[in-house]
């Protein structure tokens, strides 16, 4: 999954974006009412850990 697949998934999934910071943007998540960072790496894909980290801090699973 490419990182522009994630921030569509994530969309769809109850998610919002917050603000930018340095290469990252904060994201917030209704499901885990938690907030987390993703990292700016346009059409590259997301590592396996990454994206299972990301998922776990938003709540999807």
């Amino acid at each position: 999954m490419k990182y522009s697949e994630l921030k569509r998934f994530l969309k769809r999934n109850g998610c919002y974006f917050l603000r930018e910071g340095g290469s990252h943007e904060f994201w917030y998540s209704e499901i885990s009412a938690a907030e987390f960072i993703i990292p700016r790496h346009g059409g590259q894909e997301v590592p396996p850990g990454t994206l299972n980290s990301i998922l776990k801090h938003a709540g999807i699973k």
